[in-house]
C-alpha cells in the first residue's frame, strides 16, 4: 500500500522497502528525483525536509523551477460500455464528462493526502 505524506507544500509518496527495512520516500511532481529514507513517521519527516531543501537548493542554483508544470489534459482509453455509463451519469447530474470526471478525480486525489 502507498501513502502519501506532506511536506511543506510537497507531497512525497510513502512505501516499505523490505530488502533495506526501511521505509523510502520520493516526492512527485518535481523536475526531478528527491527521495529519502526512514526507519518511522519522526525520521521520515525529518530526512525528507532535509532531502527537499537540497533539492530545491540546487534548482535555485540552476535557476530551474521545482514543480513540473503539467498541461491539465490527459487521455484516458476505458471500456465502450464504462464511457457510455459515465456519460450518462454526467448528463444526468446536468454535467459535461470532463466537468464529471474532473469532480470524482477531485474527490478521490484529496482522499489520498
Amino acid at each position: 500500500m502507498m501513502n502519501i505524506m506532506n511536506i511543506g507544500s510537497y507531497k512525497a509518496v510513502i512505501c516499505y522497502d523490505p530488502d533495506l527495512e526501511l521505509f523510502r520516500g520520493e516526492f512527485v511532481g518535481l523536475n526531478g528525483g528527491a527521495d529519502f529514507y526512514a526507519a518511522d513517521v519522526e525520521g521520515l519527516h525529518r530526512e525528507g525536509k532535509l532531502s527537499l531543501k537540497v533539492f530545491l537548493d540546487a534548482c535555485a542554483r540552476r535557476g530551474i523551477q521545482p514543480r513540473k508544470r503539467r498541461s491539465g489534459r490527459f487521455n484516458v482509453r476505458i471500456d465502450h460500455e464504462l464511457h457510455a455509463a459515465i456519460a450518462a451519469a454526467a448528463r444526468a447530474e446536468g454535467k459535461s464528462l470532463n466537468q464529471w470526471v474532473e469532480n470524482v478525480l477531485k474527490e478521490h486525489a484529496h482522499d489520498s493526502g
